[in-house]
């Protein structure tokens, strides 16, 4: 009875997660645009302040003459523009070779400190009452800055979440095609959390605030975009989405590359829950609390725990029955996770063999990012996780 009771738990877990809310958001969506008439008066389509184009950047010499020739040919008045780049801790001569550039203001200082106290520091350089936040080693969509400043005329949004893509190619590796699918099914569920009350976080290679609503973030803090969007939300301020606002990068190089950053992400996922606890009180912050849990905490917990017991107590349940009857709803759908974790091992085996099998990549990476997010709360409960990135290969 306590498996039986256990298995339909774990599977609920599975299912809202992976599915079931992203169903709830769609059906809540819809009655919301069919009885809640929307307002078209909320953006001025005039509006056009100075904006800061920020890019903090550790050792990246190889990707500073794309970004700068990128960022130089947005489609937004460029003496509205104020380039600010931070570079500390870069020893390759990155500085160097962005000093040679005479309309950004570079700032530098020896010591590596993290990427939060870089960020902390060169917030105090800017000017314009609007901040976008870049990576350097992603290239922005001519329009990003036009629509990011389109959200901002609505004075509730107080920050604006770029949309990530990724760049795939058809000799795609597991790495490459898990990640395009996984930001199509994550750029998806951020649309609607914007339609229906507000996006749940911003990814740090394109995301946007008011400069007069950034606070100064704790230095050790390892998903610094999160934090600084969802504190924004908590103050009542929307988080915009804005998909035609978007910056690309091509996939992490492989499997193992990935894991390193998929496990970094799930250790920051733990730390900004205890950072946010506040967040988890639904009578103060209402919808949003049911977002952020329904949307981030349960990845971040519980989910990837819940996918890899539910094979184990599944496989006790069967045991228990010792026909092992094939018409037996328990013992089919055994035999189902058996096929699937099946299929996730043949694309590890297609993926290490340079095999190019798309159809067993995704099911590999499912697995895979679900088996990082135990490793990266067993790593942050360990205290071995360093504020400083360890920066992911990326694919050509």
């Amino acid at each position: 009875m306590i498996l039986t009771a256990l298995f339909w738990f774990l599977l609920f877990i599975l299912f809202y997660t992976y599915a079931g809310y992203g169903i709830v958001l769609w059906v809540l969506v819809g009655l919301k645009n069919l009885f809640v008439k929307k307002d078209k008066g909320s953006f001025d389509e005039t509006f056009e302040p100075e904006v800061c184009l920020f890019v903090t950047a550790f050792n990246e010499k190889d990707y500073i003459k794309q970004k700068v020739e990128n960022s130089f040919s947005l489609n937004y008045p460029k003496e509205k523009i104020q380039y600010v780049w931070v570079t500390d801790g870069s020893d390759d001569g990155t500085p160097d070779i962005l000093q040679q550039y005479k309309e950004l203001e570079v700032y530098h200082q020896p010591e590596r400190r993290g990427k939060m106290h870089a960020m902390n520091r060169g917030m105090k350089f800017v000017k314009a009452p609007i901040v976008i936040f870049s990576d350097t080693n992603t290239i922005l969509g001519r329009d990003s800055i036009k629509e990011i400043v389109r959200q901002f005329s609505n004075k509730r949004v107080g920050c604006v979440a770029g949309e990530k893509r990724i760049i795939e190619h058809d000799a795609e590796s597991a790495a490459g095609a898990g990640e395009g699918l996984y930001w199509k099914l994550e750029s998806w569920i951020k649309k609607h959390d914007a339609e229906l009350n507000t996006a749940v976080g911003a990814v740090g290679e394109l995301f946007a605030v008011r400069t007069a609503l950034f606070e100064d973030v704790e230095t050790d803090t390892i998903l610094d975009d999160f934090i600084i969007s969802l504190r924004i939300a908590q103050r009542g301020y929307k988080i915009a989405y804005s998909p035609e606002a978007y910056a690309q990068e091509t996939a992490s190089l492989n499997v193992k590359e990935e894991l390193k950053r998929k496990v970094r992400i799930a250790a920051g996922g733990v730390q900004t829950i205890f950072r946010l606890k506040s967040l988890l009180n639904c009578f103060k912050y209402g919808l949003l609390t049911w977002q952020y849990i329904s949307h981030k905490v349960l990845r971040w917990t519980v989910t990837p725990i819940s996918l890899f017991l539910l094979y184990i107590v599944n496989f006790f349940i069967v045991l228990k029955d010792a026909n092992w009857s094939p018409n037996d709803f328990y013992t089919i759908f055994f035999y189902i996770q058996t096929m699937c974790y099946y299929v996730a091992l043949m694309g590890w085996y297609f993926e290490n063999k340079k095999i190019r099998m798309k159809l067993f990549f995704a099911p590999y990476y499912f697995v895979m990012i679900n088996y990082a997010a135990i490793l990266g709360i067993i790593r942050y409960f360990k205290g071995h996780q360093s504020v400083n990135w360890e920066k992911s290969k990326r694919a050509a």
